[in-house]
């Protein structure tokens, strides 16, 4: 597979900010919060405050994995009425406001439940650009690499600081898009130091990679992206928007966007021969 394949569009985008010298930023916002239309307001307000990819959450009823911050969220989501197909036709909504690539970070069950051959064509209809999926590993993986093989989707899997060096190499080789990388252990949430356990597990990760690496979980101000932008190729940021739509709405994602934007600007980064 070459390198132009394996980025994809999600990854493109963070190659084209890191040849800018400078990090990219990837923000999180879960469908369907506060309202359906709310959500998607407050999506765009990440667009209009300079994120360089979209990650779109699919609220799930055993957000296992997120803070309370995210599960609350989702929660209220779901409590609406949100279902998948609203998160889909969210993702249209996004996809045609901007040409920023739109990502969906989900659990797997939704999209089994959905069926995954379905899901994908229906996600790649509305402009998605490919998936982040924190319970899927790529062994258990098969039918969902074929699926968006198919449609020309991202497969954007997970390492974390208790990954092997092995399994780093397995999940990187199945990777297309970046390489998200949990830099803390345990659930997600905005935290007021960025762990020190990201900076080896990025180097590792990148040791048998030529794709982008995305840490997430913790980051919440301009500073700490700005730390994170210096060793990492994208800095991922989600609990942080689901509280500034809570404070501020559309308008307070939007301010966010632009502190955690220049942020991630302010080191000027090395290009790399790849």
């Amino acid at each position: 597979m070459s390198e132009l394949v394996a980025l994809g569009s999600a990854g493109a985008a963070v190659r084209k900010a890191n040849d800018a010298g400078r990090g990219a930023l990837v923000g999180y916002l879960p469908a369907g919060f506060p309202t359906y239309d709310g959500g998607v307001d407050a999506i765009k307000a990440l667009i209009d405050g300079g994120v360089d990819v979209v990650e779109i959450g699919l609220p799930y009823s055993d957000p296992v994995m997120d803070g309370v911050t995210i599960q609350r969220a989702a929660e209220a989501a779901l409590a609406g009425g949100l279902r998948t197909r609203d998160v889909l036709s969210t993702v249209e909504k996004v996809a045609a406001y901007s040409d920023v690539p739109v990502l969906v970070m989900t659990y797997w069950n939704p999209i089994e439940r959905y069926g995954v051959d379905r899901f994908a064509a229906d996600f790649a209809a509305a402009g998605g650009a490919g998936l982040i999926t924190p319970d899927l590993i790529p062994d258990e993986g098969a039918e969902w690499m074929a699926a968006a093989d198919k449609n020309d989707l991202d497969k954007v899997f997970l390492v974390s600081p208790s990954s092997t060096d092995e399994r780093i190499r397995l999940t990187t080789e199945a990777c297309r898009g970046f390489v998200y990388a949990t830099a803390v252990m345990g659930v997600t949430g905005a935290r007021e130091t960025p762990s020190d356990l990201a900076p080896p597990l990025v180097a590792r990760t990148k040791a048998v990679t030529g794709l982008p690496v995305g840490v997430g979980l913790g980051v919440s101000n301009a500073d700490q992206a700005a730390g994170v932008a210096a060793f990492a190729d994208a800095v991922i940021v989600g609990s942080a928007f689901v509280k500034a739509v809570e404070d501020g709405g559309a308008v307070g994602v939007r301010k966010l966007a632009e502190a955690l934007a220049e942020g991630v600007r302010r080191e000027p980064r090395a290009t790399v021969d790849r």
